[in-house]
């Protein structure tokens, strides 16, 4: 099972600050696991894919209040909440769909825990290192690549593309390609080991993201089973040179391939 951090440090964070008590009147804690990355630029646009009801949002709003938020969240429940969250501010926009290279409706696997849920099948692990995660439900969603919904000119620098979308990781950077060289930093969470159904592994991201220009700069809140083996963790890449140059084509997974042929 997985070290989880106190959770009683926590609640002291989200107690101290006036943001983060807005959303726990709605039963929403802020991710504040993220406040190191949240405070290495004064952001000016943050692309938050994957976003639940809002907890990555909230850290955001409240550490960086100039910062423009372009949400995603696909499930119905959690956007939901995350529209209630941030009704009156006029800089939070969200759209109700995920990001990938595929564009149509796409089967959700709907997790007991609902920020677990992923567009690909939740593989045994999961539910043994996490606990009460396993799958509840099927929820139709909508799939678009990022330049479907965003434009160039929407994203100002300094911009940083986060991604919290459970092993769907390498086929939501290849949705965004068209797109990526107007972040300066991509905030993913990544696994070693498979935790849904042929996902990448961070290795693979490593090597996806630095042949499109992005170098690892930390790894952030990593997880460990029973026995002390890393699980996952929050990668942090900043923009730099290729490795072999810039790609003329997105290399898309066999799976994603067969998605699209389906």
């Amino acid at each position: 099972m997985i070290f989880q951090f106190a959770r009683v440090r926590k609640a002291l964070k989200l107690l101290r600050r006036k943001g983060y008590r807005r959303g726990l009147w709605r039963g929403i804690g802020a991710s504040t696991e993220h406040e190191r990355v949240l405070r290495l630029r004064k952001w000016q646009t943050v692309v938050d894919i994957g976003a639940n009801r809002g907890q990555f949002s909230l850290a955001v709003q409240t550490l960086c209040p100039a910062a423009k938020i372009i949400a995603f969240e696909p499930l119905t429940a959690p956007a939901k909440r995350f529209r209630g969250l941030f009704a009156t501010n006029e800089s939070i926009r969200l759209h109700q769909c995920a990001i990938g290279p595929a564009r149509g409706p796409f089967e959700m696997h709907v997790s007991g825990r609902d920020d677990s849920s992923s567009l690909l099948p939740m593989a045994e692990l999961q539910n043994q290192l996490y606990p009460g995660t396993a799958e509840v439900a099927i929820e139709t969603v909508t799939v678009a690549p990022l330049s479907d919904v965003v434009s160039a000119a929407d994203i100002e620098p300094p911009a940083l593309l986060k991604l919290d979308v459970q092993g769907y990781e390498l086929e939501c950077l290849t949705g965004c390609v068209d797109l990526l060289d107007r972040f300066d930093y991509v905030y993913a969470e990544c696994a070693f080991a498979e935790l849904y159904q042929g996902q990448a592994l961070a290795n693979e991201v490593i090597d996806f993201l630095s042949r499109w220009g992005f170098v690892l700069a930390g790894v952030y809140n990593p997880a460990y089973d029973a026995t002390g083996a890393a699980v996952d963790g929050d990668f942090l890449f900043a923009k730099g040179q290729p490795a072999a140059g810039k790609p003329t084509q997105a290399t898309v997974r066999p799976e994603t391939a067969r998605a699209e042929a389906g």
